[in-house]
């Protein structure tokens, strides 16, 4: 990551996608996240184009389009535009979540000779249990989430830390999972755009969805887990 000053005003996104501003005096800049695998490590469940495409174009046109809007902010904050700071608010949302989103979701795969799709173990995998029955209910329930979502979006298995349980949840377009509540935490998020499957898919989601889970990390997904709810 990248520093620079740019004013004494940062913002945070909050649960309602709107912008919060603290006075720091750094306003952090992103780059595109370096995977832990080869593109084509993932195959045949994914395609090393599709990861190609999805890392080098999709993730870094959203951390592109999310440094500009940032510094585009900055100039109206300095300027005191406020027209200009409610309008980028979009912008905002939509670039920053691609980033959040995509950069979870990297690191919630990783290759079968690398335990992807070893069924979760711990605490993570006593609570699964404990919750849904089984890891594979939870899956279909996922899959059944993910196939019935309109458009574009994301499904996720998350944390809600206030309730101390986890839960199944949805997100529309770029939105984060932060937008469906300051206390849920992403242990796994499955990426159903188009873009993440239709040059192997097509228009099939549900087969991408059933196949997904052959490189699923569950590794990682009890790391935070057991990070976040000790």
């Amino acid at each position: 990551m990248a520093f620079r000053v740019l004013s004494r005003k940062t913002l945070s996104l909050s649960k309602n996608g709107g912008l919060g501003y603290g006075n720091v005096r750094h306003l952090q800049t992103f780059s595109l996240p370096d995977l832990a695998y080869d593109y084509g490590a993932l195959e045949p469940v994914i395609s090393g184009e599709i990861m190609r495409l999805h890392h080098q174009k999709h993730h870094q046109t959203y951390v592109t389009n999310y440094n500009k809007a940032l510094e585009q902010l900055d100039q109206a904050l300095t300027k005191g535009d406020s027209s200009t700071i409610v309008k980028l608010q979009s912008a905002i949302k939509f670039n920053g979540g691609g980033h959040i989103n995509h950069s979870i979701f990297w690191k919630n795969l990783t290759p079968v000779r690398e335990e992807g799709g070893e069924p979760p173990k711990g605490s993570l995998g006593w609570a699964i249990d404990n919750q849904f029955g089984s890891v594979e209910t939870l899956i279909q329930k996922i899959n059944t989430e993910g196939a019935a979502l309109q458009g574009s979006g994301w499904v996720w298995l998350a944390l809600d830390k206030e309730q101390k349980k986890l839960s199944v949840e949805t997100t529309a377009n770029q939105d984060p999972l932060v937008t469906k509540g300051s206390g849920l935490v992403p242990l796994l998020g499955i990426d159903v755009w188009e873009h993440a499957y239709y040059l192997q898919y097509k228009n099939v989601r549900p087969d991408y969805l059933k196949n997904i889970w052959k490189v699923i990390n569950w590794k990682y997904s009890g790391e935070v887990y057991e990070k976040e709810c000790p």
